[in-house]
């Protein structure tokens, strides 16, 4: 590549650093330009709700890279920039301020935003979200002098922000609308888990309800939670996580073909030959499940940037790593490989002790290994992605006998 070409990274976190890394690593010696909204340079999200919320991490250990390498990569990183428009014909993006920027080739990396609460009494500065890094910040100092948190949505920031508040000393209630926290990620076998895991540690898990008003008359917080059956819940620290929405505005406004977010190849590649995304947005077509798929957690923010990179330098790559994603939660920690609908699959097998949060549960459709979650047992990944590569039909019993190796359970 020649040193005339100008390659634009629109999204500053961890999937945008890490193209703009893999592109260095690759080869490319032209022009990148890495552009992002927040003030501090990129940055991992999972510490937010695990152990830099804790207090356990300082802020020096989020970033992708120290300050230097940026500077060191010929790397031109421009923070507090907006953009507010893509031109594919020009091949040019339109910052909120200054002259339009011209690209050869363009990432969109712009990630997803929290879903609002839309009752009475949510305003944003009476809640708190989690997402960026001034929302931990602010949250950890609030949790300093809250003694009644109310965390609204049962799903995996939602638990973990109730796991950190807990263990803070806090007196922490959740509310979710589903029957269980994490029903439509994990179905009812595995979600009685977690559910079980935060009331042995105090947490007063409501299930199945619904919140009509964060109430209180200070318009600086809410004074508490009022639901449907017209109970009100007291609280002094009100946090929301109720989903993410991806951030498609740009590519919807710029005429990209759209599908519960950016709808990519397995190239990464959008519907202009020249624009890819990556990351939260994205929404992927994975050659091993045959179908398009979006996937709001880090692996792919991690992993998708070296295919998006090689793509964009014209090579052929193709991402098909298998879904991955991890919480910590209380004495848990978990890892989660593969994929599996709700209502997806036949069965859920258990290898290991759950009252002890010992094990591996595999869901199954047609005795064939859909997806996994592997509890406080480690060391196991690459057999459990290869059960789940190989499609193959298992031995239910083998499979769920932790004296059996699991590779083993695999029939013929």
């Amino acid at each position: 590549m020649g040193t005339k070409e100008k390659f634009v990274i629109v999204g500053a976190g961890l999937a945008g650093a890490k193209t703009a890394e893999a592109l260095r690593d690759q080869g490319f010696d032209g022009r990148i330009l890495l552009i992002g909204e927040e003030s501090d340079r990129p940055y991992e999200r999972p510490p937010l709700s695990k152990d830099f919320l804790r207090g356990r991490s300082e802020r020096n250990t989020i970033y992708v890279h120290p300050q230097s390498w940026y500077a060191e990569h010929d790397v031109d990183l421009r923070l507090k920039t907006s953009i507010t428009g893509i031109n594919p014909a020009r091949h040019e993006v339109s910052p909120a301020l200054g002259e339009p920027i011209a690209y050869d080739k363009l990432l969109l990396a712009t990630g997803s935003t929290p879903r609002r609460l839309t009752v009475p009494g949510a305003d944003p500065h009476r809640v708190f979200y989690l997402r960026r890094v001034e929302d931990c910040m602010q949250l950890r100092f609030a949790m300093t002098s809250a003694s009644k948190v109310v965390v609204i949505g049962g799903g995996w920031i939602g638990l973990e922000v109730a796991a950190a508040a807990s263990e803070a000393g806090l007196d922490v209630t959740v509310l979710e609308a589903d029957d269980l926290p994490l029903l439509r990620v994990l179905g009812s076998e595995c979600a009685q888990v977690f559910a079980k895991l935060h009331r042995r540690h105090g947490v007063d898990l409501r299930l199945g309800t619904q919140v009509v008003e964060c109430t209180g008359d200070d318009p600086r917080a809410a004074a508490g939670v009022q639901l449907a059956d017209g109970s009100v819940i007291e609280a002094n620290l009100v946090v929301v996580g109720v989903g993410a929405s991806p951030n498609t505005a740009l590519a919807r406004d710029a005429g990209l073909v759209l599908d519960n977010g950016i709808r990519v190849d397995e190239h990464l590649r959008t519907s202009d030959n020249d624009i890819y995304a990556v990351g939260d947005v994205a929404n992927a077509f994975h050659p091993a499940l045959g179908r398009h798929l979006r996937v709001e957690h880090w692996a792919n923010a991690l992993h998708q940037p070296a295919v998006a990179a090689a793509s964009m330098l014209g090579r052929d790559a193709v991402y098909d790593q298998v879904p991955y994603f991890y919480s910590d939660q209380h004495e848990l920690g978990m890892e989660y490989r593969g994929y599996v609908e709700p209502g997806g699959y036949d069965e859920v097998v258990f290898r290991g002790d759950t009252e002890q949060l010992e094990f591996v549960a595999f869901w199954l459709r047609d005795k064939r290994v859909q997806a996994a979650m592997n509890v406080n047992v480690w060391d196991q990944g690459d057999t459990i992605e290869s059960l789940i590569r190989s499609n193959r039909q298992v031995d239910c019993s083998e499979l769920a006998d932790p004296h059996t190796p699991m590779a083993e359970a695999l029939d013929g």
